[in-house]
């Protein structure tokens, strides 16, 4: 067993301009950091110049720099909080293209989700992203941390309004994600895993 902390990789997935997720994972990273157990890496995806093209086998020059920077960043990680908007009801296409852009990267590794946006909060957009991720041999937590009505729940200084509700919420998800994250750890430590 392994005691070094896990590293959790934070990624924002909307490039949009005007975008509320730096907000969100703002907010979730720091709360993630009062963990003892977790070095969290928050990756915004705004500043990774991957474009938003399909992935190929012979990707531009200014695709291959920002994923010689991405890629190891990822590999790196034990585990993955993915914060997303809901974009007609899934989720951004920046997102997808970062993701089929690595796959090694994810296998055997627990992924969990912070969603936000209008009435469902984002939900539609983490069901279709569970479904990615397992293609990838990843793990997804149940639970979430979602936000409906996302303009209302935070105030000007980046926090949630009425922060007990989503704080036990992030403590509850973070245990989920660090349980998996260890074990998974500890398990391709002794047998590496073959997708």
């Amino acid at each position: 067993m392994i005691d070094t902390p896990l590293r959790l990789a934070v990624i924002v997935g909307s490039v949009r301009d005007g975008r509320f997720g730096p907000t969100v994972a703002k907010w979730f990273a720091g709360e993630a950091a009062h963990r003892t157990d977790l070095e969290v890496d928050l990756i915004d995806l705004a500043e990774v110049p991957i474009g938003a093209a399909a992935p190929s086998m012979s990707p531009p020059a200014q695709v291959l720099a920002a994923l010689s920077d991405l890629t190891p960043r990822l590999e790196a990680a034990d585990a993955f909080m993915v914060v997303t908007p809901e974009y007609n009801h899934s989720y951004p296409a920046a997102l997808k293209n970062a993701i089929d852009r690595h796959n090694a990267q994810f296998h055997a590794k627990p992924v969990a989700f912070v969603s936000y946006g209008g009435l469902a909060g984002g939900l539609r957009a983490v069901e279709h992203l569970r479904a990615v991720f397992a293609e990838l041999h990843a793990v997804t937590t149940r639970d979430t941390v979602s936000f409906h009505g996302t303009g209302d729940c935070f105030g000007p200084d980046g926090r949630p309004k009425g922060p007990h509700g989503p704080a036990t919420a992030a403590d509850t998800l973070l245990d989920q994600v660090t349980w998996w994250a260890r074990v998974l750890r500890d398990a391709r430590t002794t047998t590496p895993y073959k997708a």
